[in-house]
């Protein structure tokens, strides 16, 4: 089998094993190579695991996120790299208040971007993932994600553009995450009701925004993923400063979620290969 790239974007530690984890441990168990790009160190994240609530964790935070990261990579068997930069935090209020001087989401564009292209041309993948315009949520990191992400995979090809961050590499397709669809959770929520039980996502489906079902409509790919379902858990439940174990995460038996929603979702936003929707492997088309 030819062994085929894959570089996956994300913002803070933990967002890897929460969104696409499944179909990143899938192609790496398959022979091929996985890597994956945290923009920042997740620093200013909030400790939501009340079990981590410690002054000793609060003191050491950034250091025990990275040793996280480094155990969900090995859990997921993918390759990792940190691209360096400061969490920028999720302002809260209103108005919000003003990021940090030091937040991700100030830096420059060309900045990271220059260092995203560094990686690209040097990884050389055939296939990136990150998350759409709007982050997947409204978070500074993630919007600032979607932008680095989207102007690298532009840029990496360019002999024009960063000349010294190495030769010039054409990414042949880019996609985006959708791993909270309201479909997903009404299908779960409903397998609960047939069992006479209450279920998890009954608040969620209340509160959910009908705009963003549009969401729905941008699925162009699904992954069939669901023998990996288990290995993505247990790469989430490492970052464990992010996840409560006994938070909805973990709720839904796994044999149901295996059953009833066996894939993950993506948007293909840009391609250089000639492509048929839908699609049920990221690398279709490619041919290395």
């Amino acid at each position: 089998m030819t062994e085929l790239r894959l570089m996956a974007v994300h913002a803070h530690p933990d967002d890897e094993s929460s969104k696409g984890a499944a179909t990143m441990a899938k192609y790496a168990a398959e022979g091929h190579r996985v890597m994956v790009v945290s923009l920042t160190g997740g620093e200013r994240g909030d400790i939501l695991n009340p079990a981590m609530d410690l002054p000793e964790v609060h003191g050491r935070i950034h250091e025990i996120r990275r040793d996280e990261m480094a155990r969900a990579a090995e859990i997921l068997g993918i390759e990792h790299e940190w691209l360096g930069y400061m969490d920028s935090g999720l302002p809260e209020g209103d108005p919000p208040p003003p990021l940090p001087e030091d937040a991700f989401a100030l830096v420059p564009l060309e900045e990271p971007v220059g260092k995203l292209v560094r990686l690209i041309r040097q990884f050389k993948p055939h296939v990136m993932t990150t998350y759409d315009e709007n982050g997947g949520y409204p978070h500074p990191d993630h919007i600032r994600c979607h932008q680095v992400s989207v102007a690298a995979y532009e840029a990496a090809g360019d002999y024009l553009l960063y000349p010294e961050a190495g030769e010039p590499w054409n990414v042949s397709k880019l996609y985006y995450n959708h791993g909270f669809l309201r479909q997903r959770m009404q299908v779960l929520q409903d397998e609960f009701a047939k069992h006479g039980q209450e279920g998890p996502f009954a608040k969620w489906l209340q509160d959910w925004d009908p705009a963003d079902d549009v969401l729905a409509k941008r699925v162009t790919t699904r992954i069939e993923c669901a023998q990996y379902f288990e290995q993505r858990d247990l790469a989430l439940l490492a970052h464990a400063t992010q996840i409560d174990p006994k938070s909805f995460f973990f709720s839904t038996p796994m044999e149901w979620q295996q059953r009833l929603w066996p894939t993950e979702e993506y948007e293909l936003a840009r391609s250089r290969v000639a492509v048929n929707l839908p699609e049920d492997d990221l690398f279709a088309g490619i041919e290395p």
